[in-house]
């Protein structure tokens, strides 16, 4: 059975990258009726946290990257890499190095001097020495000195790196917790992981990870190395890029699939479809239809996606969605069918929900129109006709056709085209000058709030 993994290190938040390679993980695994497995590497001690254990969770549930088995946490499994370096230990295949942080500084100043690559020089390989008293050892991996290490990257191709090329490893950390190359392998060994699917900056990683693999008689997964994610500008993906934590596009008011949808096109395609559901992802995913080369991070066409999937969201979920942003800003909240009603009317003039809660604004409260707003439609010859209305509008039954009519019979019996009165009418009552239909907001506004408005503003009108 295919079993692919997840396997964040828990120091800061799930990120662009980290979330597109959980979804290529997670679509190989359903794609290939197999499991997928998250499990959370930490045990870098320092800068591991339960606050980021929880958002790469909660980032997780958000996106609907539902996993089989998991969350493994590798500090739970520390008496297992004991054992097996213990095991490994026994056979010849790693030993006890003794050299401290300052020897091995010094080292790496020397070969760099020479031009070097730095690297362990073996030292303690095959060491006589009495071990020098009060110092914890690292157990180190002993490297074949002969031969390479081959494998066929289900994205880049056919790898083979030299042996002599690697230096020997750290298995276990002087304080009793393994590295992360070994770590790793122990537990795609342990888990039965077939295919890992994970960022090229792992690649060199690769060949180390084999040959442990193979000094423990186990089965070597496939690997596919995907690209990374870089800005516009060519550089490798930050913050100033947009790459910044999932949850904060989801505080920001996207949505789910929209950045679902993205990131599957982040360095993936199915011929030209730009849109489609989690559900076609999974029909269509193919690791041989990733691209080699780096994609390119682009915030706008994440956010023409999630207008897209604005437009076509229930109304009822998006009235959910929208509450805690106009709570928020301390709206008072009118009645669910007014807001239903709200949201259908706005949904397709904006790209997150948070432009949501801001374009309904003028339902909530008086907004204060521009200077030059009031200076193009607040003139003197448009005023007698807005009194006029004014004094009908107080006299009908507030219903959206009998708001249009009240217009039109104004408009006509003024001989005025429509935009002449619905444009000072708009910016009298929100503010603004782009709105959905005026007969529409009105309505919603409601009838005492409209001639209130409307009547306040006539003040600011010429004699």
């Amino acid at each position: 059975m295919v079993k692919t993994r997840f396997a964040p290190s828990p120091t800061g938040y799930l990120h662009i990258g980290g979330a597109r390679t959980a979804l290529f993980s997670w679509a190989f695994a359903r794609k290939q009726g197999g499991k997928f497995i998250l499990r959370i590497e930490d045990t870098d001690l320092e800068r591991s946290t339960q606050q980021s254990v929880q958002a790469i969770l909660d980032g997780m549930a958000w996106l609907g990257l539902d996993y089989d088995e998991g969350p493994y946490y590798q500090m739970q499994r520390l008496s297992r890499y004991q054992e097996v370096a213990e095991l490994l230990l026994k056979q010849g295949l790693a030993y006890r190095c003794y050299a401290s942080k300052e020897e091995l500084d010094v080292l790496r100043e020397q070969q760099r001097l020479a031009g070097l690559k730095p690297r362990y020089d073996g030292r303690w390989r095959d060491s006589k020495q009495t071990p020098p008293a009060g110092v914890t050892p690292v157990v180190r991996f002993k490297t074949p000195r002969e031969g390479y290490a081959v494998f066929d990257d289900l994205v880049k191709g056919r790898i083979a790196v030299a042996n002599h090329e690697l230096d020997d490893l750290v298995l276990m950390r002087s304080d009793g917790t393994p590295t992360y190359n070994f770590g790793v392998v122990l537990d795609d060994l342990d888990m039965g992981v077939t295919h890992v699917i994970r960022g090229d900056d792992h690649v060199n990683n690769t060949p180390r990870q084999i040959n442990i693999l193979k000094s423990l008689g186990a089965t070597i997964p496939q690997y596919a190395h995907v690209p990374m994610i870089l800005g516009a500008d060519g550089e490798r993906l930050s913050k100033r890029h947009g790459a910044v934590s999932v949850m904060h596009y989801r505080d920001q008011g996207y949505l789910p699939e929209a950045l679902i949808n993205y990131l599957a096109r982040l360095g993936w395609s199915h011929g030209d479809e730009e849109i489609f559901s989690q559900e076609q992802l999974v029909e269509w995913f193919d690791l041989a239809a990733i691209n080699r080369s780096p994609a390119k991070f682009n915030p706008e066409k994440l956010t023409w996606l999630n207008q897209h999937y604005l437009k076509v969201a229930d109304d009822v979920r998006l009235m959910e969605l929208v509450t805690p942003f106009l709570l928020g800003r301390k709206y008072s909240l009118p009645g669910e069918e007014n807001l239903f009603k709200i949201i259908s009317l706005l949904k397709e003039r904006v790209s997150t929900i948070e432009e949501l809660a801001d374009a309904s604004a003028y339902f909530f409260q008086t907004i204060e129109p521009a200077e030059t707003l009031r200076i193009q439609y607040f003139t003197a010859e448009i005023r007698p006709v807005l009194e006029y209305l004014i004094d009908r509008l107080a006299r009908i039954e507030w219903k959206r056709e009998a708001i249009h009519q009240e217009i039109k019979q104004t408009v006509s019996s003024h001989k005025l085209k429509f935009p002449h009165l619905a444009m000072p009418l708009r910016v009298m009552v929100t503010g603004e000058a782009q709105t959905p239909a005026i007969d529409a907001v009105l309505e919603l506004i409601g009838k005492e709030e409209t001639l209130h408005r409307l009547r306040n503003r006539l003040d600011a009108f010429p004699q």
